[in-house]
């Protein structure tokens, strides 16, 4: 079988990248460089030459504060380009894995979002990732789209190393405590969808699932849960409201996701948020380390 993943640089990508390199089956990796996938007629050259059975979208525009500025491109990569491999998937009978948010939701509700909710998304990020699910279901194409929320990694740029950095390097720090998610190791992530493809078990269980990990917090919550595991314990975290940090969007107060659908369905155990992180950070230390 051959499998394309785009935005093999991402955090996502880079984690399942780590993981195609032990599968029996042709695991292709790219990237902007490599393929553009803005480019419909060359998504298709590259899904026929390769004779591509699956498709893993792992590529996004995810600034969402620059988004507002910036609508154009947003639009292109979240929506446009992600229209170009359903059709892409839909002329060879393959499927698309695709990566939606947690943002689409908006901020309605205080109960774990599932998959069938009314969608209300405040931003630009969120209506263009909307606008790429759509995309996704006018083509008609096999597919598979899974919502997540607060993705972190030991690549790139997020949340969790950001605090690791600023809690060893300050004697306090300010994080907002009125926006509760479920923080989302990008690792477990790739190995629910590199699990699903292995096996084979994604035809015929074609539809929108929610996946992050277990466990609700804060992002105050998170920061002290980085902080003691990062043994930066100097550094004083006040909790403080959204509001002191000036946006340009609204972030969703709320993006629990319930999860119910994907574990029954795939038989997938989904670890805790804090367990994950604490692994996470191991792995960011024994890199530095080297």
């Amino acid at each position: 079988m051959n499998i394309l993943v785009t935005g093999a640089k991402g955090q996502l990508g880079c984690e399942m990248q780590r993981l195609g390199m032990v599968s029996p089956n042709n695991y292709f990796f790219t990237d902007v460089a490599e393929l553009d996938i803005t480019d419909a007629q060359a998504v298709m050259n590259a899904v026929k030459a390769a004779s591509i059975d699956v498709i893993v979208n792992c590529a996004a525009y995810t600034n969402v504060d620059k988004a507002e500025s910036d609508e154009a491109t947003a639009e292109l990569i979240n929506a446009t380009a992600v229209g170009n491999l359903a059709r892409a998937m839909k002329e060879v009978g393959g499927t698309l894995f695709h990566v939606s948010t947690d943002y689409v939701f908006g901020c309605d509700g205080n109960t774990p979002r599932t998959e069938g909710m009314p969608l209300n998304p405040l931003g630009v990020y969120g209506r263009t990732k909307l606008h790429g699910e759509q995309a996704i279901l006018e083509s008609g194409c096999k597919a598979i789209i899974i919502r997540t929320a607060w993705l972190y990694s030991e690549f790139g740029n997020n949340f969790l190393k950001t605090m690791m950095r600023l809690t060893a390097e300050k004697e306090q720090l300010n994080v907002v405590f009125d926006q509760v998610g479920t923080p989302t190791y990008a690792g477990d992530l790739a190995l629910a969808i590199f699990s699903i493809i292995e096996a084979g078990v994604y035809e015929g269980n074609e539809g929108i699932y929610h996946f992050s990990n277990e466990g609700v917090c804060s992002w105050y919550d998170f920061a002290v849960e980085i902080a003691t595991a990062a043994g930066n314990t100097a550094c004083r975290i006040n909790p403080c409201h959204s509001s002191e940090f000036p946006s340009p969007v609204t972030r969703p107060s709320y993006s629990v996701l319930d999860k119910t659908k994907i574990k029954n369905t795939f038989d997938i155990d989904i670890p805790h948020w804090r367990e994950s992180m604490e692994y996470c950070i191991k792995r960011i230390k024994a890199q530095n380390n080297k």
